[in-house]
């Protein structure tokens, strides 16, 4: 889906007019009218502004060109799952199992294996080899780069 449709989708489901939307992110109804006609798009800035009026991440709203993926457990990211930092907005890096409230849950690579492995393996995926399979990914991911 098109950042316009997304936009504009977003915007009815709310219930919002072109003039309510405009005033809540600080801009003219010709601007939003034209980022739901696709003359433009929303600078950085009103992204922020509309992913946290309408909880979605901005990957979302500019129509899912990349498929998200946490940086700490390798679980692809939805905006339920998406973590958020302490003032709310997205953080499109972390599941909200592996961060949250701005901290880290796992501290250490180890901890966070035998986590998955334990919620993981069932009888066609044995724990071994859910073990043998994080241990080959899970360090490729950023988080555990650092």
């Amino acid at each position: 889906m098109e950042t316009k449709a997304v936009i504009l989708k977003l915007r009815t489901q709310n219930g919002l007019s072109q003039d309510e939307l405009a005033e809540k992110l600080y801009v003219t109804r010709q601007a939003v009218s034209r980022w739901e006609t696709g003359e433009t798009v929303p600078n950085t800035e009103t992204l922020k502004l509309l992913s946290k009026l309408f909880d979605v991440s901005i990957n979302t709203l500019l129509g899912s060109p990349r498929k998200l993926i946490c940086q700490c457990c390798g679980m692809p990211l939805e905006d339920s799952s998406i973590s958020k930092e302490p003032d709310g907005t997205f953080n499109e890096e972390y599941c909200k199992w592996c961060y949250t409230d701005g901290q880290f849950v796992y501290t250490d690579l180890a901890q966070l294996t035998d986590f998955l492995v334990g919620h993981m393996a069932n009888e066609n995926w044995p724990p071994e080899q859910v073990r043998t399979y994080l241990e080959a990914m899970l360090p490729k991911l950023r988080h555990w780069q650092r």
